[in-house]
């Protein structure tokens, strides 16, 4: 593979994201809706959690609810992003067919597009984790917190969730308009059974090995555990594992979807073109 292509076919797609994701609006009213809309997501959490318990912010229950909420912002954001740019380039401006006969590397570009995605992702977790520091006494002390293991996970849980993008974007390439909103579906569906609002022992015994085999649950363990690790380790799900197999799971799961993301993509690749799917519109 020539990484001269690959790097630009990286680069490119980063500033093109960049540009699609920020460019609807003026700075302002972008930085606004930053700003504002995880807030709301997570206030709509706190409210439900304050609700169902009372108020009872002092449970360690409650940063375990919201630390998972929070960083699950990189699911929809990463995982989402990767596999949106194949709508927005072939229903939306029509120039997916365009980027084939580009000297540049698909699977890369994707990848590219996802990371404006990431870096609106990250300032929304910051913001959720400032404000649940400021105003609802969540117990993040930044002196005490694990760096170390922060940054490893965060590299590795970044890259996973990429993988799946890739996925989900293959994937894509075969399926109509009408399930745009493939990427949002799957973050959802995740969203139950990866242990991000509340443990994987409320779940019905049957469903938890769908928990298990995901590699979003042990990657939000890790980010809980770098940040509050007495709270995050007093959960059973995962308490049972040190840090160290847990970035040991972590990082055989992300290797296992990065070779599925490549065998993936390649036969939808294939038939997207023997069915002629590249430059097929379908938002009818």
């Amino acid at each position: 593979m020539n990484r001269s292509e690959t790097t630009r076919s990286f680069t490119m797609a980063t500033w093109l994201g960049w540009q699609v994701e920020s460019n609807w609006t003026d700075p302002f009213l972008f930085a606004i809706y930053v700003i504002i809309k995880p807030l709301a997501g997570a206030a709509i959490l706190v409210v439900m959690y304050s609700i169902i318990t009372g108020g009872d912010y002092e449970s360690p229950l409650f940063p375990y609810i919201y630390l998972g909420n929070a960083f699950y912002i990189y699911v929809g954001a990463v995982m989402a992003g990767v596999s949106w740019a194949v709508i927005d380039d072939r229903e939306h401006y029509k120039t997916l067919k365009y980027m084939y006969i580009a000297p540049i590397r698909i699977p890369f570009y994707w990848l590219g597009r996802g990371v404006s995605r990431f870096l609106i992702g990250t300032v929304a977790v910051i913001i959720t984790l400032g404000a649940g520091a400021l105003f609802l006494h969540l117990p993040l002390d930044l002196t005490r917190a694990d760096w170390g293991l922060f940054l490893v996970s965060l590299v590795i849980g970044v890259t996973m969730l990429a993988m799946m993008g890739l996925i989900l974007a293959s994937i894509t390439l075969m399926v109509a308009h009408h399930f745009f909103l493939i990427g949002e579906a799957v973050a959802g569906a995740l969203y139950l059974f990866s242990g991000a609002i509340f443990p994987l022992e409320v779940l019905p015994a049957w469903l938890r090995p769908i928990g298990y085999a995901m590699p979003i649950t042990y990657w939000l363990e890790l980010m809980r555990r770098s940040l509050i690790g007495e709270v995050a380790e007093a959960f059973p799900t995962l308490a049972q594992f040190s840090n160290l197999q847990l970035i040991g799971i972590l990082l055989g799961l992300t290797v296992v979807f990065a070779v599925l993301s490549v065998f993936t993509f390649r036969w939808c690749d294939h038939r997207a073109r023997e069915l002629g799917l590249i430059d097929m519109v379908s938002n009818y």
